[in-house]
């Protein structure tokens, strides 16, 4: 749009002008001119707004056709501290990414073999056959930030190079974090048929305290976000085979 250019009148007309300026008015007058309706000047030189057509106002039909221009030296096209904002923005990325990574970082299960907890004897004499049933004691800790799922404790008994019994405990507990949990479990075992030489040996009257050496292998299961981690160990142990016993720690051979 060209230069608004505004004819100034004569100077009898600027005298009758003041001299109707000079008069005062009403609250009526005032808000008669108030009301005055937009009225654009134009000149030899200039044009009327083709996008207002006069009237002062957009078309509502044309608000996403109509592009605004503002001199380059408008603040809003210098915004201030720009440097200031984006560094933020970065160090708080980095900061809720580094505490992510240190509480979700998986950390290893911690597990402790304790030791015999008891031991149930009983006897089939007509068969020469020994039952034992050795309930063990484990200490299991999480490490992390939070809670893990204990799905399966799997045990064996090995009495030289035989397994003489096997257990399985399904769905076993759950760890708070940073806790730690002490599980029982019972391993069944059955010594017969060619170790039956061990019958003579575990019902000997003469002889007080019965041990025999086996060897423990346990597998830990545990359950996290989806992750799975066994944790595996092997521990030789006295278990005496002639009498029930009891005891908070048992016989470990290390």
């Amino acid at each position: 749009m060209g230069k608004s250019l505004l004819i100034l009148p004569k100077q009898k007309e600027d005298e009758e002008i003041l001299t109707e300026d000079s008069e005062p008015r009403t609250e009526d007058d005032k808000h008669d001119v108030s009301q005055f309706p937009y009225v654009e000047f134009t000149g030899k030189d200039s044009v009327t707004c083709p996008s207002c057509q006069g009237t002062g106002r957009i078309p509502r039909d044309q608000d996403n056709q109509l592009v605004a221009l503002i001199p380059y030296s408008d603040q809003r096209l210098k915004p201030r501290r720009t440097t200031l904002y984006v560094l933020l923005s970065v160090f708080v990325c980095l900061l809720l990414s580094g505490l992510a990574v240190f509480f979700l970082f998986p950390r290893t299960i911690d597990v402790s073999y304790v030791g015999v907890k008891s031991s149930y004897v009983t006897y089939d004499k007509d068969r020469r056959i020994i039952y034992l049933n050795i309930t063990n004691t484990l200490n299991i800790t999480n490490n992390n930030y939070y809670p893990i799922h204990v799905a399966n404790v799997t045990a064996q008994v090995q009495f030289y190079k035989t397994v003489i019994g096997k257990s399985v405990v399904n769905n076993v507990t759950m760890i708070l974090p940073l806790d730690m949990r002490q599980i029982d479990y019972t391993v069944p075992t059955i010594i017969a048929d060619e170790m039956s030489y061990i019958f003579d040996y575990c019902t000997l009257d003469s002889i007080k305290v019965h041990n025999i050496v086996v060897m423990m292998q346990m597998t830990v299961t545990t359950v996290c976000f989806g992750h799975i981690e066994q944790v595996s160990q092997e521990k030789y142990l006295y278990v005496d085979c002639g009498s029930n016993t009891t005891s908070s720690h048992g016989h470990m051979i290390h």
